[in-house]
């Protein structure tokens, strides 16, 4: 269920080519992420009066928010060449790591996706590279076995994570920059969209892009996924142009309400509600309730929900919010210690 989601963040192969395609390409281009992007404008100037690469820099938060793309700009801000581009859980082993670092040129920008999920030896055996750019590796193994010193390149790694607290603190202190990308406003989403529609020659009636803006989720991914969703709705429904009639039945189609709520996340609430009584209640128990696994509701779910008010997490579990029921119209009772009526205890 989780997978087939249109309000999903997280990465979809079909659609790679076409985001691609909408992506900004330099730091002038980027939209949102003010504070982010004015540390790094300052930061590359610097690096290029000096004639240095950039030092390392760690991008955390939510999927769909851009460190891809950051990445991908910043690296062609230093070098006018793409990153190299790989993730933790590709890196299953020194050697993996190696093949890469031993082919960077001098200012190259090695990206590692969901760099939390790097194997504890290759993230060892990362540190020596970041900080004095050189590696020890081990050839042949055994008696005959013997280590060799590699000197490498001087180059910067960018690490992203939507983890960061996952991070080993020895792994987090050897990035020089650190940015944390925080959800869009509806605005700057607005703007992204009329870029994204601009490249994809769409028609748009006035407040049509900013009805999608507002049921995105704050991400940019999610707001993309929509317009080309709507976009197909406009060729088969209509003559090709996004009226406003036209956007709310598309996005009536694909189930996002006024708020960007989907199925799922009105399943969760609405367990939540009628069968926990509203809450406190433990994810395991919530996950069990929906046969939804933990870490969907954990990733995919909660972090909206806790974004817009709905949703309050508490030592005794998850427990929903006034907000939340009026939305979904279902009645919300408080008892006299202040958490709603009939909470049944964690189990």
């Amino acid at each position: 269920m989780a997978r087939d989601r249109v309000i999903s963040a997280i990465k979809k192969d079909p659609d790679e080519p076409v985001d691609t395609a909408l992506r900004p390409r330099r730091l002038d281009e980027m939209v949102g992420q003010g504070p982010v992007i004015e540390k790094l404008h300052i930061a590359i100037d610097a690096a290029k009066r000096r004639g240095e690469p950039l030092e390392h820099i760690l991008l955390d938060g939510p999927p769909g928010l851009g460190k891809t793309t950051l990445a991908n700009v910043i690296a062609r801000e230093m070098t006018e060449k793409p990153p190299r581009i790989t993730s933790g859980p590709s890196l299953a082993k020194q050697a993996d790591l190696m093949a890469l670092l031993t082919n960077l040129e001098q200012g190259d920008v090695l990206f590692i996706d969901e760099i939390h999920r790097l194997p504890t030896i290759v993230e060892e055996f990362l540190y020596p590279a970041m900080e004095d750019f050189r590696v020890d590796f081990t050839i042949e193994g055994g008696l005959n076995g013997r280590v060799v010193n590699f000197a490498l390149r001087r180059f910067t790694l960018i690490g992203a994570t939507t983890r960061a607290g996952m991070l080993s603190g020895a792994l987090r202190d050897r990035f020089g920059h650190r940015f944390h990308l925080d959800f869009y406003s509806t605005d700057d989403l607005t703007t992204i969209l009329n870029r994204s529609a601009s490249k994809l020659e769409l028609k748009t009636q006035p407040h049509t892009l900013e009805t999608i803006a507002a049921r995105s989720r704050g991400t940019p991914r999610v707001a993309n996924r929509l317009l080309k969703r709507v976009r197909d709705y406009a060729q088969v429904r209509g003559d090709g142009t996004l009226s406003r009639k036209i956007v709310d039945e598309a996005l009536d189609v694909q189930q996002v309400d006024s708020l960007g709520l989907d199925e799922l996340d009105r399943a969760f609430l609405t367990s939540l509600m009628k069968v926990y009584g509203g809450g406190p209640a433990g994810i395991e128990a919530i996950a069990a309730t929906m046969g939804q696994e933990r870490d969907t509701l954990e990733d995919m779910v909660e972090p909206y929900l806790l974004q817009i008010g709905f949703l309050i997490r508490t030592r005794q579990g998850r427990q929903v919010t006034k907000d939340a029921c009026e939305h979904l119209g279902l009645p919300f009772k408080l008892a006299t210690n202040g958490k709603p009526a009939d909470a049944p205890s964690l189990f």
